[in-house]
């Protein structure tokens, strides 16, 4: 079982910045995809960004050229950068580990609340 723990949310005006991290319990050379994923409130969860082990990287249009997700210098560790929030940003984000390719074998964080003030 693979443990994630999400930490740097937190309350930021409209235009800043937040770095999130999530540690995973083992390292990352065993966990194919490593996600970013949130939810506003009301709303289904949605992908934000995820890097897999070949260090292929997606983001959703939605975040495009304002976020960015990169590996710590140790395995375990995952990052979100993200700038010039907006509002509709605001939302929990949860960290997803998934085991192999085929989006049923993943594992959650208990996410961390990022909330952009207008």
């Amino acid at each position: 079982q693979v443990q994630l723990v999400e930490s740097g949310g937190g309350l930021v005006q409209a235009g800043g910045s937040l770095r999130l991290s999530c540690a995973a319990s083992e390292s990352l050379l065993h966990i194919y995809v490593m996600g970013w994923y949130r939810q506003a409130p009301g709303k289904a969860r949605e992908l934000v960004a995820r890097i897999n082990i070949e260090d292929q990287i997606f983001y959703a249009d939605s975040v495009k050229d304002r976020f960015t997700i990169s590996r710590g210098n140790t395995k375990n560790r995952v990052y979100l950068q993200m700038n010039s929030l907006k509002s509709q940003d605001t939302a929990v984000y949860y960290c997803r580990a998934d085991l192999d390719y085929s989006g049923t074998n993943y594992y959650w964080g208990r996410g961390t609340q990022v909330t952009v003030s207008s």
